[in-house]
């Protein structure tokens, strides 16, 4: 069944109305009619069962047969921040972050990133990031869309940190090392409905300025385990392995 994620403003007692691309979706890629059901995820969280009633010119509205509940979320909040990375790796980040279980992403612009951000074309490669993040979280069966946050500096990124509950990076020389306990320790402390902020590292890996910065705010030094992994796999193994510590055991 088709789901669709709906601002909580288009709920009108046991009536939804769906519009915009969604609306294209419903009526010319799925040409779903009336009587069809599909599933509607308003901004809350609230998940409903729904039947199609009427296809008006901007709108599909449809009845609520029945609310749902779901535990689709992860229990944590975990928080992808990644130094931007080619176009390419980094939305599939987000999209299989998304499928994974991700609460926001937040690209920084890093000392070693390939990628120069032009901030003409930034609104639109934006909107084009949030829309991966939304048909990620749909074909999950997710009940909320992670965040997808604009470019931050390194010191942006910083202050944001001071909001999250517990602080990683993700530090190859940590592995080199053989120092692999302090993610595992992390998640052994962290308590449901807690966040986790990862600071993962482009292509070319942090300047070390850049991990004693980090560092000097509170941010522990992770290995994720004795293999180096390419910067688009890293973000993936941390949010399976949390999958599996607060949802598999």
């Amino acid at each position: 069944m088709q789901r669709y994620f709906v601002p909580d403003n288009q709920q009108t007692s046991d009536r939804i109305a769906i519009g915009g691309d969604d609306y294209h979706h419903i009526v010319r890629v799925m040409r779903m009619g009336k009587g069809s059901q599909l599933i509607c995820v308003l901004s809350s969280g609230k998940t409903a069962r729904c039947e199609i009633e009427q296809i008006t010119s901007e709108n599909v509205i449809a009845r609520v047969v029945e609310w749902i509940e779901e535990q689709t979320e992860l229990p944590i909040h975990i928080y992808i921040a990644h130094g931007l990375p080619k176009g390419d790796k980094w939305e599939f980040v987000i999209q299989k972050g998304t499928e994974l279980g991700a609460f926001a992403f937040l690209p920084f612009l890093a000392a070693r990133s390939v990628v120069k951000w032009d901030a003409k074309k930034m609104e639109k490669k934006i909107d084009r990031w949030k829309k991966i993040a939304k048909e990620a979280a749909e074909q999950a069966h997710r009940s909320q869309i992670p965040d997808v946050h604009a470019p931050l500096t390194i010191h942006e990124l910083i202050e944001f940190a001071k909001t999250i509950d517990y602080r990683m990076v993700a530090y190859e020389e940590e592995a080199k090392q053989g120092n692999h306990q302090t993610l595992a320790a992390i998640f052994q402390q962290m308590k449901r409905g807690q966040s986790l902020l990862a600071v993962f590292g482009p292509e070319g890996g942090f300047a070390d300025e850049e991990v004693e910065l980090l560092k000097q705010h509170g941010f522990f030094s992770c290995s994720l385990g004795p293999r180096i992994l390419r910067t688009e796999t890293a973000p993936l193994y941390l949010l399976a392995v949390a999958s599996y510590q607060f949802e598999l055991q």
